[in-house]
């Protein structure tokens, strides 16, 4: 379905709905512009009469009941033992997910004086104290938040590839271990590929996101620039095998906490999406994942400028994969962005991991569009700026794997400190590495988040080395954790090189095709 070059005006209320295989493409997104004018306005919180996204993309639902595992799924494993096979067939695309099993449990913050609503074995950690802290969650509405199951944060999908018995095998797979003593279950979600997506053009006023995937597979959003969005800009949710490729996506109507401008988000279990060659610029949260992300692949994006309107000196966090519990085993690789971090604002997120990055502890110089504030880390602009920090886990981000970044700036970080411990109403900044600390008051550190991580073979611009861990005798980096090989689009323009990220090497950067494009101003052209 072509759409010709113009500007097409869409009303609140009325949606492009994709639900078919089929392919909606604009003549470029420098040319084909779809908007609203009656839904997101700049500075504003609240929607129009008739809050819509522009476009969303689904697929068809399946039907089928929910069905118990009557054996735990292993970590590794392609299958899973259920009660009942029938109504399931291969090709379907399900969710596996299980209870938190969680109970007060002694806060690692805090441990002399509170206890945490969490799992025994902290996989599954909700912001919730007794006594109760200023900035936890309500319970029990927070359980239902962004889940398929009522606390079931612990979830992934997969795609049937086979039945025999009540034995079902995906073709991918199972990230985590799922037990039957935590209620792990199967759930039918779609009934195969949607096989839809949108190209080559630019949205621009959703007050429901701009383009959003609901119950999708195998879908796409390819050379889109999606702008002057409330809620998320991208919205990904209960969806299997999306794709976000060489999108741009800049300046939420309202930067602020609260979800009205996150830039690209994970939630209800999404699983396997992959999101490359994007510019996700000037939101409140460049992305996030609630339970959600599990097997997803978040690579070579230029990431930057988080901040909070009216806030401009606080560093928001960067590339993570986090804002609701449940979230595990993203991979972040060969991006550039001002921080790695992980929030425990609605709890924890788990086995995450960093390959290749590069973060400089500094946002991009930008201007606060909503206020004219000019916001600028390196010079203190406007005054105050910080948490700065490269590299960031808070507290309870357990298991996380750093391997292979580089760290900070060169000539700006030399007087930074190379490991900081946050402590009770005290924030560190100017930090290489800042494991286990908390951003809500009181404050306070948690020292299990660097004892539960792997750091090996990252460089930083504070010790101008590389350091590898104690156990890692062959001290040799893979090229890629998803690739086979160079991925085309470091071929573009005038050609790049791959890794771009190269901590054992002189230099130890080269450049990034993603933020090539931003610095020449041409976002859909490489240079």
């Amino acid at each position: 379905m072509s759409l010709a070059a113009g500007t097409f005006t869409i009303n609140e209320g009325s949606i492009i709905r994709l639900n078919k295989p089929v392919t909606l493409r604009g003549a470029g997104p420098t040319a084909t512009f779809l908007t609203r004018t009656n839904g997101a306005q700049l500075g504003s919180y609240f929607p129009g009469s008739n809050q819509s996204e522009l476009i969303r993309i689904s697929g068809s639902s399946a039907s089928g009941t929910t069905v118990a595992l009557t054996a735990d799924a292993a970590q590794g494993s392609n299958s899973v033992q259920v009660s009942s096979a029938a109504g399931y067939s291969v090709g379907e695309i399900v969710l596996l997910d299980e209870a938190s099993g969680s109970g007060w449990q002694t806060d690692r913050v805090n441990p002399s004086t509170e206890k945490i609503w969490a799992s025994p074995d902290y996989r599954v950690v909700w912001n919730i104290h007794n006594p109760p802290m200023g900035g936890d969650d309500g319970a029990p509405a927070i359980y239902s938040y962004f889940q398929a199951h009522s606390d079931h944060p612990t979830n992934e999908m997969h795609q049937i590839s086979a039945i025999s018995g009540n034995t079902i095998t995906f073709d991918s797979p199972i990230t985590i271990s799922y037990r039957v003593s935590h209620g792990a279950q199967l759930t039918p979600m779609l009934t195969g590929p949607t096989n839809a997506g949108v190209e080559q053009l630019a949205v621009k006023g959703g007050d429901n996101g701009n383009i959003r995937f609901e119950t999708a597979a195998y879908a796409w959003a390819k050379d889109i620039d999606s702008s002057y969005w409330l809620n998320e800009g991208f919205a990904i949710n209960s969806s299997f095998r999306v794709q976000l490729e060489g999108i741009y996506i800049h300046d939420a109507v309202w930067p602020s906490p609260g979800g009205g401008g996150y830039a690209i988000s994970f939630a209800f279990g999404s699983s396997e999406d992959l999101i490359e060659n994007s510019i996700s610029m000037r939101a409140n949260k460049v992305v996030v994942a609630r339970s959600s992300g599990t097997g997803s692949v978040i690579a070579y994006n230029y990431m930057d400028d988080g901040f909070i309107y009216g806030s401009d000196g606080w560093q928001e966090i960067g590339l993570n994969a986090s804002h609701l519990v449940g979230s595990h085993h993203v991979l972040f690789e060969g991006n550039y962005g001002f921080n790695i971090d992980s929030d425990q604002t609605h709890g924890n997120s788990i086995y995450h991991t960093f390959f290749r990055n590069y973060v400089s502890g500094y946002r991009r110089a930008f201007t606060d569009y909503l206020n004219n504030v000019v916001i600028d880390d390196i010079n203190n602009k406007p005054g105050g700026n910080g948490p700065l920090r490269a590299a960031a886990a808070h507290a309870y981000a357990y298991w996380f794997s750093f391997i292979g970044n580089v760290l900070g700036t060169t000539g700006y970080t030399s007087g930074w400190t190379y490991n900081c411990i946050g402590g009770r109403n005290y924030i560190p900044s100017d930090c290489i590495w800042e494991l286990g600390w908390v951003d809500i008051s009181p404050q306070g550190y948690d020292p299990n988040t660097a004892a539960t991580a792997i750091q090996d073979g990252n460089y930083d611009y504070l010790t101008n080395t590389i350091q590898w861990a104690s156990n890692d005798s062959a001290r040799t980096l893979p090229n890629s954790l998803y690739l086979s090989g160079k991925p085309a689009f470091f071929n573009a323009g005038s050609g790049y090189n791959w890794p771009w990220v190269n901590p054992t090497g002189s230099p130890q950067l080269y450049t990034l095709p993603a933020k090539a494009r931003y610095d020449a101003g041409t976002p859909f052209t490489q240079p």
